[in-house]
């Protein structure tokens, strides 16, 4: 039996889920609404003030789609009700980062700046302090739509292993490896 799977979802208060005969769950909470298709595979009932996910064979794709659909109707949940957030720094001499509105602009050391529109669910800020890397801060209610453009912020100038320089994520460690040795004579 699954782990993840067998768990019950509690519906927190000011949240509401409705599931249609098509197996589409959608939810709707304070941030937003969020819909997931579930495979006609795994069932998803509606009990009291949770959710159960059940699936109706033992197979290999099954036992996987259990816990999946599981996860994600839980993120959804979470998403609507607290949301989710991102921050990415930059770490290198000319690196910037602004914003108007939903496009964010970047000066990541090439020769031209580069523009990235982003979607309306994602609230973004922009933050350049005196002695600190310019920081990217990332809202939304959808888990996958914000990790999508956080990865694609981050994929623009990855962080290198010689001196850090790269866009990363807040916290994330660099794993640092020692450059050239002098050849001694």
């Amino acid at each position: 039996m699954s782990r993840i799977g067998s768990l019950p979802i509690k519906i927190p208060e000011g949240v509401e889920v409705t599931i249609s005969d098509k197996n589409l769950v959608s939810v709707k909470g304070p941030l937003g609404e969020l819909e997931q298709q579930v495979n006609m595979n795994i069932t998803v009932k509606k009990e009291d003030a949770s959710i159960v996910v059940t699936r109706h064979t033992d197979q290999k794709e099954h036992r996987a789609f259990h816990g999946l659909y599981r996860s994600l109707i839980l993120n959804m949940i979470t998403g609507v009700k607290e949301g989710y957030k991102k921050e990415l720094e930059l770490i290198g001499v000319g690196y910037r980062a602004s914003n108007q509105g939903q496009i964010l602009e970047l000066s990541l050391g090439y020769s031209h700046t580069i523009m990235i529109q982003l979607p309306k669910e994602i609230k973004i800020e922009t933050v350049a302090e005196r002695g600190k890397p310019p920081t990217i801060k990332l809202e939304s209610h959808d888990k996958q739509l914000i990790g999508h453009y956080a990865a694609k912020i981050r994929s623009l100038r990855k962080p290198e292993p010689y001196k850090g320089k790269g866009v990363k994520y807040a916290g994330e460690y660099i794993r640092r490896k020692a450059g050239k040795a002098a050849a001694k004579a």
